[in-house]
């Protein structure tokens, strides 16, 4: 396998990532996963616009998750096969497209068509934490799928107040042309910073390396119990994020979307902090910071729980709850991509599918809860996922070392 640096000089891939292109795979990442949660705060407009049906215009949401679990399966291995730098720059171009489509769309065909292609195009975040764990020393190789990662949730966090503010200056579409420009900038970046790779990490044909995703799983259980942990820890996080905008935009709180997005905004505060738990998964200690930061994920939800009497404490809930999921999400990867090196592509993919189940679930029971026993319900759903997480690690502790 044969790399350029920055230059264009030739470079060995043990020579690691430099902290400023870890920063740029970082940008890059929370950009593109961003493109699937702006719509989330736009739905009533967009629904008014297109004169579409409040229980149709759901859809988007729906379509944008298909699209992105079909890249899961479908795009993320070719991160093993094929030289991820043209990989990572023909998605971005495409994104750039799919983006201006979906900003001048004026048919309900169009934009349904551009949200499940956003979805699709997405997963490029999976190829390029591949990337940089593939880039990255060893002995640095946590601390640069936590920055990655950090990146991911604090664009995830960030899409719904960006979206609400931009919606409320230039409406809905200014979203979309606003990401548009700068996703073409961060592909004019990433082609400049991104190392040439001339082979492929796999000699496997595309049809037998999808094959080989849940072989992998199936017989290696530290890849099952790490992807288990993911299903739970982001189950809690969706019941979250998703059942939180129910109180807070109903009386006695009656806050807007964009008041409403400033608590994801809170919660990038526990994001960045989690960034250390990759530092320490390098240094052997990714069981107990698992532990750990599980714990704190059962502990949050006793603050979340008192909302109805202090915001405060549901902010202190909020910060600790992004911070344990951030750790363990990070921890998680550090680990499994550190066991075959040759599908670490595969190996995201699979993962992340865990996680999408885990947020699908968490959104849909959330909700249901919520319209049967208030606040008190969502807290009490949360703390299960969490708490059947932190049994499972217990359960498991023999194989989690490291």
């Amino acid at each position: 396998m044969s790399y350029r640096d920055e230059a264009g000089r030739p470079s060995l891939p043990n020579g690691g990532l430099s902290r400023t292109t870890t920063l740029i795979f970082a940008g890059a990442a929370g950009l593109a996963v961003a493109n699937i949660y702006y719509a989330q705060p736009l739905l009533d407009t967009m629904a008014r616009d297109f004169g579409i049906a409040p229980a149709t215009i759901g859809l988007v949401v729906t379509l944008t998750q298909v699209g992105y679990g079909l890249g899961l399966i479908t795009i993320v291995p070719l991160g093993d096969l094929v030289d991820r730098r043209r990989l990572i720059v023909g998605q971005g171009i495409v994104s750039v497209i799919t983006l201006i489509a979906l900003a001048t769309a004026r048919t309900e065909a169009i934009l349904f068509a551009s949200m499940a292609a956003m979805g699709l195009i997405a997963v490029v975040v999976q190829v390029l934490v591949s990337f940089a764990t593939t880039l990255a020393t060893p002995a640095e190789r946590g601390k640069a799928v936590g920055t990655v990662t950090s990146g991911v949730v604090i664009g995830i966090l960030a899409a719904r107040f960006v979206a609400g503010l931009l919606a409320d200056i230039g409406g809905w579409r200014t979203v979309y042309l606003t990401s548009a420009v700068l996703t073409l900038a961060m592909v004019v970046l990433l082609l400049r910073v991104l190392p040439r790779q001339l082979s492929p990490d796999s000699t496997d044909s595309y049809f037998a390396s999808l094959r080989s995703v849940p072989i992998l799983f199936a017989r290696d259980q530290v890849l099952l119990v790490r992807g288990l942990l993911a299903l739970l820890v982001f189950a809690a996080f969706s019941t979250l994020w998703t059942a939180l905008v129910l109180p807070l935009s109903a009386a006695p709180f009656s806050y807007s979307h964009t008041q409403i997005g400033l608590f994801g905004l809170v919660g990038m505060a526990g994001a960045i902090a989690a960034t250390s738990a990759g530092r320490l998964a390098d240094r052997g200690l990714g069981h107990w910071t698992t532990g750990f930061s599980l714990v704190l994920l059962l502990t949050s939800w006793g603050l979340i729980a008192l909302l109805q009497s202090s915001v405060l404490a549901l902010l202190a809930g909020v910060v600790l709850l992004d911070l344990a999921v951030q750790a363990v999400h990070v921890t998680n990867q550090s680990i499994i991509l550190a066991l075959h090196p040759e599908a670490r592509s595969r190996l995201v993919g699979g993962y992340m599918v865990f996680y999408s189940i885990g947020s699908a679930v968490g959104a849909i029971a959330s909700t249901m809860v919520y319209a049967h026993a208030g606040w008190i319900g969502v807290s009490g759903l949360g703390a299960a996922f969490s708490g059947l997480a932190v049994l499972v690690w217990l359960g498991t502790r023999r194989l989690q070392a490291g």
